[in-house]
Order: structure tokens, then C-alpha cells, then sequence
């Protein structure tokens, strides 16, 4: 790195003498050495190199230095939030820190698959051991998290199952972080408990792989208040509401002026940014998530009076919550302050555009009569257990497909942490990991905790109780998975292999072949349900497992599905638990799927040879095959 210096006298080789004040590069200024070294073709392994070359060059890589700053923030951007701006810290130490992380973390995901592939996944039962071990390093948690995205981030079509479970774990671990902070939101003081900030919460723990926080939503709904601002100075340039700065609290007394608060605000919202209800998709959990709520400008009665009272409070007008049933509303004092007079309230409507409402119009609202009690404010942990419970019911209204487990799963968590001893939710969340076979140990610790809170459950836990322990007994002693050979003499009218993309002839669907069976092995009642005897060959026939676009999993018959004309990714969220990469015409199976089919990914490669590489009739040449088909060609070949 650095220029030799020429003895004094001494001829170089093109004959001209050297100057004997030749300057060496560690004489330069330590600034501009510090710019040399920052080159963005400089990598971690040459500044080590530089470092080790001499003590001045050593000293201008120290570990506090910008060089090392430069060479962390390089290669790790994300991590940028974290420290503030021109922090000193010690960059080398934070560099190796987190390349450790990266590869404990690595070795975390690559071994979870043996151990994941035969069960339902529950990444929090598999991972306990794994990252009681990273935990205890001392590392920062926001390492295993940018390690986890990188790996997600990466090459899209490649190293699918290692994305699949760097996916399940970063799912797992920004609930559990979102879990400590609601249960820090729920010790705060109820008149500091905000219900924006809680709705967030659930929100941000039902989608904890989507970017919500409540500064996002926050400055999205002050931009919103900026407008009503606007229409409000039209109608009045002098009112107190336009000197309200973000964050203050005021409140406007004066009735008139909070009236006109309200029409500006309904002005806004619903006729100049048509907000709405959905009434035609009601039940869509979407409805309930604040960052969807403004991103769709529709949701039900609570999450759109979530946003009503939020931004009315910002213009200085109080409205409170009112757990209505059926029908989420808020309240709008027209007398003194803290009136226990229902008669002295106006009711809104935020579903209905904001429309104001009298005690008894409420009433014909949801078609019968409630008492005075239901008109009552109520808390925002009440808030919050409406708005839970919403998920709740729709969980349970699925398909009983993965996405609507998760949504049960993630409601009863919710409900839970907010509710902890509410024992008609701990049997049901205890049945539900019992009925998907996860976590038998959490099962144990629920049903114990029902038999402390309501002996009278004794019938129900001690059924779950027995199946449980049966079931880790089980588990103690698995079953060798059975192996399918297709050159089995039972095996021989299965014509398709696994990776293949298929058509289904009568739905019309697009799926991936992920296992099969020689002939039907469902139930009786399945085979009479899904009419399999009216198929020309019943259920006497291969059966396929495939994986569909639409994120369902089905059991297809050899004679209802044929391979696709034009083969495309399938766009399903298991499709990394059974392959490793896409290659543009087929899945290429990992390393569990072809234990179980070790014949299979032979017979894919050949089937899609013949059926989208075959030679071009009259040219005499080949259709471009992808590098991976092209060499095993070549190898069959030879």
C-alpha cells in the first residue's frame, strides 16, 4: 500500500534519479487516508489487511475510527436507526458481534427444517431451545432481526425453505416483542392509555411482518387534521381548534365551536376522502387493522371510531367510546362534562359517515331495546377487547385453512394477554393447539391453569390432559416416515412426480405436486362427500397432495390434473417447507421432501425435459433450458 522509498543517489530503472523527499502514503493527512480507506471496492478482509501493514495505518483503522464505521454501515444499512448521528462507538466490536449473530442465526434456520417437516409448525415450541442459546450470548435482539430480513431479502426464487422458516422465526420474534410491549401499554394509568396506540398493537401483532408503527399512522392522521384545519378556517379563521399544535391538549368548551369541529371533520372524512364502512366484506380482518383502515379508507363500527375520536380529540373535541352491541359507537356530551344522564349525549356513528344519533335512534339502529348501561363510556382496554374479540369471531368463521388458525391463534394470544384469566378462552385456545398437535407442553400449562381458576372444568381438562400426555408419549417414539419408491411394483400408474406444476382440468386452479399415494387414502365419508365415485377410475386411482395459488391444499385425482402449458411460481405460502428453488418450469423438492420421494426429482427433471425442452420441429434445434436442466442433460448423457 504504501510507495518505497529510493535510497538517496540510487537510478530507477527508467534512469531518473528518485527524489531523495519521496513521501510515503502513511504520510498523508489521517483524514484523507480515512476517505482512501472508505472506497466502496474496500471490503472488511482488506481493511483487516491495511490494518495489519504498519501502526500508522493501524492506528487510522482503529475500532472507533470512520473506517470500521464505514465498513458496519456498508454492509449492514438497516441497522442505521439505531445509532444516532456521528455516535462514537466501537464499529469493530459491533461489526463482529453481528457477524456472529448472521451465523448463529443461519445455523438456527437451516436445522429447524428435519425437526419442523413432520409437524404442524409452531415456530415458538421449536425455536425455545434455539434461541435460549442465542439469547444467551448477549447479543443485540435487532441483529437476529436484520439477519433474518437479509435472508428474506435474498435471490427470491432461491433457498425458499430457508426463507420459509427465517420467515416463521422473525414472525415469531416481533410477536413476542410486541406482546411485552402491549403488556407495558396495559400497567400505564387508564387515563393514559391511548386507544390508537393499542389498536396499533393489535394490528402491528397480527401482521408483525408489515411495517406499522405509530408514528407512521400517527403523521397520517395529523395530514388529515391539516385538512380539516383548512375547511374549518373557511368557516371560521378565528377558531381555537387552527392554533393547536401536534401534541398539545386542548379542549374546546364552547359547544357551537365543537359543533363545527364535528360537520368539518364528517366534511373531510367522509365526502372529501370517502371514508366509508364495508358493508360488503364485512368480515374481513382487514376491517380491524388500523394501517388497512387508512390505506382502504373503509373498516367496521370500532376500528373507524378508533380513528374518529382520535382525530377529533387532535382538533379539541372529546368523544367517548361506547360498547353499543352489535354496533361500536361514540358519544358526544351536549351538556356539562361527566353527565351520567344518557339523554344528555349525542351518539356518532362513525360506520354510518359520522351520522349523530339520539339514545332512542340507537336503538332502532340494531332493532330492540338495551338498558341505560350500554350508553356508558368505557375504558380502552374494553376498547381493545371489542376489537380483539371481532377477530376472534372471525377466526372462528374460517375455512379451518392455516390463515384462519393463525388468526385464531393470534386473537387468543391477544385476548389473553389483555384478559389472562378468562377461562372460556384458555379451553378454547387449549383445544386449538391440541386439535392442530402443537405444543403439547403449553397445553398442559393452559389446562393447569383452568383447573386453578374453575375446578368445575375437571371434565373438560381432564379429557385434554390424558390425550395430551398420549400424545408427548407419541412424540418420545416417532414413526419412521414411510419412503415412496416409483419403481415399486405398486407404484406404477403414478404419472406425475413431485416439483411438477400442474392444471386442474375441471376447477381450473394452478398447484405443485407435494406428495401422492397409489390409490385414495381419505376416509369413507370424504370419498361420499367429494363425490370421488363418479370419477371414471373413483378412488381406485393416484391421488395428488398439491399446493394451489389461492394458499389451499388439496387432494386431487391422477384424471382431474394435467401439467401446465405455461408452468409459473405458485404463490403459496407453504411452498418453501417442501422445495428449495424454483426453476422456472418445475420446484426442485428439498432435502426432507426427496427422503420421502427419493425417486421423484429424476423423474421431474426427465418429465420436464421431454414435455418444455424437446427440439423445435424443422429447426433441428434445442428450446433454451435452464442452466440447472441443461447439466443434468448433460450428465444423464454420460
Amino acid at each position: 500500500m504504501a510507495t518505497s522509498a529510493v535510497a538517496e543517489g540510487q537510478q530507477s530503472l527508467n534512469g531518473i534519479i528518485s527524489d531523495p523527499q519521496s513521501k510515503h502514503l502513511t504520510d498523508l493527512p489521517t483524514e484523507l487516508l480515512e476517505h482512501i480507506l472508505c472506497f466502496p471496492v474496500l471490503k472488511n478482509v482488506d481493511i483487516c489487511n491495511v490494518s495489519c501493514c504498519c501502526k500508522r495505518l493501524h492506528d487510522v483503522c482503529h475500532e472507533r475510527g470512520k473506517v470500521w464505521g464505514h465498513q458496519y454501515k456498508l454492509r449492514w444499512p438497516r441497522l442505521q436507526r439505531f445509532y444516532r448521528q456521528n455516535e462514537c462507538c466501537d464499529w469493530l466490536r459491533e461489526y463482529k458481534t453481528r457477524h456472529r449473530v448472521g451465523i448463529q442465526i443461519r445455523r438456527t434456520v437451516e436445522s429447524i427444517s428435519k425437526r419442523f417437516f413432520t409437524e404442524v409448525p409452531c415456530v415458538g415450541q421449536v425455536l425455545g431451545d434455539s434461541f435460549a442459546e442465542i439469547e444467551s450470548l448477549g447479543m443485540p435482539e435487532h441483529f437476529c432481526e436484520d439477519e433474518l430480513l437479509f435472508l428474506l431479502n435474498s435471490d427470491k426464487s432461491k433457498s425458499l425453505t430457508l426463507k420459509y422458516y427465517a420467515k416463521k422465526i422473525l414472525y415469531f420474534l416481533r410477536q413476542q416483542n410486541i406482546l411485552r410491549s402491549l403488556k407495558t401499554f396495559l400497567e400505564q394509568p387508564a387515563e393514559q392509555q391511548s386507544a390508537l396506540e393499542g389498536a396499533i398493537l393489535v394490528d402491528q401483532y397480527c401482521n408483525p411482518l408489515a411495517e406499522v408503527t405509530l408514528n407512521s399512522v400517527s403523521a397520517q392522521l395529523d395530514e388529515i387534521a391539516e385538512k380539516v384545519k383548512k375547511m374549518l378556517k373557511i368557516k371560521n379563521s378565528s377558531h381555537p381548534s387552527l392554533r393547536i399544535a401536534q401534541g398539545d391538549c386542548f379542549v374546546v368548551e364552547d359547544f357551537e365551536l365543537q359543533r363545527q369541529v364535528v360537520c368539518a371533520l364528517n366534511s373531510v372524512l367522509y365526502e372529501q376522502l370517502q371514508y366509508k364502512g364495508n358493508e360488503s366484506d364485512y368480515y374481513n380482518p382487514l376491517n380491524s387493522y388500523i394501517h388497512q383502515v387508512l390505506l382502504r379508507r373503509t373498516g367496521i363500527p370500532i376500528s373507524l371510531s378508533v380513528l374518529y375520536m382520535t382525530l377529533a380529540h387532535k382538533l379539541g373535541v372529546q368523544v367517548e367510546p361506547v360498547n353499543f352491541p352489535n354496533h361500536f359507537l361514540l358519544r358526544w356530551c351536549q351538556k356539562q362534562r361527566g353527565s351520567e344522564d344518557i339523554y344528555d349525549y349525542v351518539y356518532i356513528d362513525a360506520f354510518g359517515k359520522g351520522k349523530q344519533l339520539t339514545a332512542k335512534e340507537c336503538e332502532y339502529l340494531i332493532g330492540h331495546q338495551v338498558t341505560a348501561d350500554y350508553y356508558s363510556a368505557i375504558s380502552t382496554t374494553e376498547v381493545l377487547l371489542r376489537m380483539v374479540g371481532n377477530l376472534l369471531n372471525i377466526g372462528k368463521r374460517g375455512e379451518g385453512n392455516e390463515k384462519s388458525y393463525q388468526l385464531l391463534r393470534d386473537s387468543l394470544d391477544l385476548y389473553l394477554t389483555i384478559n389472562p384469566d378468562n377461562v372460556q378462552y384458555l379451553l378454547l385456545q387449549a383445544r386449538l393447539y391440541f386439535h392442530l398437535g402443537i405444543w403439547p407442553e403449553k397445553v398442559l400449562d393452559i389446562l393447569q391453569h383452568i383447573q386453578a381458576l374453575d375446578p368445575s372444568q375437571h371434565g373438560a381438562v381432564g379429557y385434554l390432559v390424558q390425550h395430551t400426555l398420549e400424545h408427548i408419549q407419541h412424540k418420545k417414539h416417532p414413526a419412521t416416515p414411510e419412503v415412496k419408491k416409483r419403481s415399486a411394483a405398486e407404484h406404477v400408474e403414478v404419472q406425475y412426480s413431485v416439483g411438477l406444476i400442474m392444471k386442474h382440468k375441471r376447477s381450473g386452479y394452478n398447484c405443485v405436486i407435494y406428495g401422492w399415494d397409489p390409490k385414495c387414502t381419505m376416509s369413507q365419508e370424504w370419498i361420499t362427500t367429494m363425490r370421488v365415485h363418479q370419477l371414471s377410475s373413483g378412488a381406485n386411482q393416484p391421488f395428488y397432495n398439491v399446493l394451489v395459488q389461492d394458499g389451499t391444499c388439496r387432494y386431487a385425482a391422477q384424471e382431474n390434473l394435467e401439467p401446465h402449458s405455461a408452468p409459473l411460481e405458485i404463490g403459496h405460502p407453504e411452498v418453501g417447507r417442501y422445495f428449495s428453488e424454483f426453476a422456472n418450469d418445475h420446484y426442485f423438492a428439498n432435502e426432507e421432501l426427496q427422503t420421502r420421494y427419493p425417486e421423484d426429482m429424476v423423474e421431474t427433471l426427465a418429465t420436464v425435459q421431454d414435455l418444455y425442452h424437446r427440439l423445435t420441429p424443422g429447426s433441428g434445434t434445442q428450446d433454451q433450458a435452464p442452466a440447472t436442466d441443461q447439466n443434468n442433460q448433460q450428465a444423464m448423457a454420460m
